[in-house]
């Protein structure tokens, strides 16, 4: 059996250090005069005594986490803390006489910290300023994991996070140290992180929001979460500027931190523009949103520069996992959204806060397929699988194909149990594959006019799953559920 004790400490660690993200919303409420400070101050005081009582009972087990440590620990993580965030929306709720059940709440704070989007709430824009801070706050702690920012903390009490590290970190390849140590490398993608943050809020003030506003869509955009305050989303501002700065920071957090953290670090961005994934994401991203632009235009629905505006925006929102909207989408020639839908499976780099398959999987395995194509010629030859200037070992794409494997028949079989409720099959089949790929809206009755508050408990709870399926890339969730990881 695996030692469960070293993970329930450090799971303490963990609940004691997300219960402080909560004096964010209770600042605003009090400097709001909302009258509901009082809510999140509960919710942290609970959320406090849960992870100190785990981290006092398990205080003596000060081991090094080993890698299924690293797996158990993630899971656990992101499945139980969605429970803390979730309390203050019900709480809340009652006291404004908006009330959330335990469904609702779970789902809304699950999608929060997923960076998915997809969201129950209507009525937003009357909701307490605090209230929108938490739900948009949640998806920036979300964006780069706030188990990466762990471990930058918990080696300064005694716990190693070189597997916690390896366990949240998205991609094929995840063993290589941007520094000699993982807490420096932690502190250096966070430190990316800020900085883009920073960028992004002051240029959103500077473009005509409120710093109130600003700061939650900063939230919102860096982590490629796309919930926003407003029932319009992006819409609610119909700003081309703001626009524009929004598809310019979606286009940067697209990308692989990694990469920034290197080439500031060395000072030198030769090797940042060189690297095969980057260009193939914003070629994706750019390109899609310049089809989706010459097919309104084509068909007559917008004039050329309107066309332009919107085919961009919304496509490089969907396709980057975003998931803003300034127009209802679904109201376009219908290619058009499918194909938005589609790029949010693959147009995100890994280590980028997106989700989905990632480029660089999918860069393997057309590679992989060219190779088999080029031996089905000439048998006897020769020709590895070559990313940029590197070899990618047989191990990293047999392992792609697995995922792939198992990223194709989660979203059918959680489609297939969506059609058992007598889901129609266009809402079904896209709320899954919108929810694995942490993009928020999907198409049918869950379109950008409308939310997810359709669905009944059931349809929740599965989208709930394929949310948790997707931020956790699959297999390390499911490997819990098999028998070899119970043995020692």
């Amino acid at each position: 059996m695996v030692d469960m004790f070293p993970v329930l400490r450090v799971l303490g660690m963990l609940v004691m250090i997300f219960a402080s993200t909560l004096l964010l919303p209770m600042g605003v409420s009090w400097w709001t005069r909302d009258g509901i400070w009082f809510v999140y101050l509960m919710s942290m005081g609970a959320t406090v005594s849960v992870g100190a009582w785990l981290w006092w009972s398990f205080r003596v087990f000060r081991r090094e986490l080993q890698p299924r440590h690293g797996v158990m620990l993630v899971s656990l993580v992101w499945l139980l803390l969605p429970l803390s965030a979730a309390l203050p929306l019900m709480l809340a709720g009652h006291y404004l006489g908006r009330p959330m059940t335990f469904t609702h709440a779970y789902f809304e704070a699950v999608s929060g910290l997923t960076t998915t989007g997809s969201t129950v709430m209507s009525g937003l824009d009357a909701l307490p300023m605090s209230v929108n801070m938490w739900r948009t706050f949640l998806q920036w702690v979300g964006g780069m994991g706030i188990l990466i920012l762990a471990v930058a903390v918990l080696p300064l009490l005694g716990v190693g996070g070189s597997q916690l590290f390896k366990a949240e970190a998205a991609g094929p390849v995840k063993d290589a140290k941007l520094t000699p140590r993982m807490t420096g490398t932690a502190k250096g993608l966070w430190g990316v992180y800020a900085v883009f943050s920073l960028a992004c809020t002051a240029a959103y003030w500077a473009g005509g929001m409120s710093l109130p506003d600003a700061v939650m869509h900063m939230f919102t955009t860096v982590s490629l979460g796309g919930l926003s305050p407003y029932d319009a989303s992006f819409g609610e501002f119909q700003s081309p500027l703001l626009e524009a700065i929004a598809v310019a920071f979606m286009l940067v957090a697209s990308c692989n931190f990694a990469l920034y953290f290197v080439a500031l670090r060395k000072g030198d961005w030769r090797g940042f523009w060189r690297d095969p994934e980057l260009r193939a994401t914003l070629g994706a991203l750019i390109g899609g949103g310049a089809v989706v632009s010459l097919l309104l235009w084509a068909k007559g629905v917008y004039a050329p520069l309107d066309a332009l505006r919107h085919g961009m925006f919304n496509t490089i929102s969907l396709a980057s996992t975003t998931g803003y909207a300034t127009v209802d989408y679904l109201a376009w020639p219908v290619f058009a959204p499918v194909l938005m839908l589609l790029l949010s499976g693959v147009a995100t780099s890994a280590g980028s806060t997106g989700c989905g398959i990632k480029m660089v999987r999918m860069l393997i395995l057309v590679k992989q397929a060219r190779r088999e194509m080029t031996r089905l010629v000439h048998p006897r030859a020769v020709q590895p699988v070559r990313l940029g200037d590197a070899v990618v070992d047989n191990r990293v794409i047999f392992s792609v194909l697995a995922f792939m494997l198992v990223y194709g028949a989660t979203i059918i079989g959680l489609s297939m149990v969506l059609l058992l409720t007598d889901l129609d099959p266009v809402t079904a089949f896209s709320v899954v594959l919108a929810s694995v790929n942490c993009a928020g809206p999907g198409l049918g009755s869950v379109g950008p006019a409308s939310n997810y508050a359709v669905l009944t408990d059931f349809q929740l709870w599965i989208c709930t799953l394929a949310m948790l399926l997707g931020r956790l890339e699959i297999l390390s969730f499911l490997a819990i559920l098999t028998p070899a990881f119970w043995r020692r």
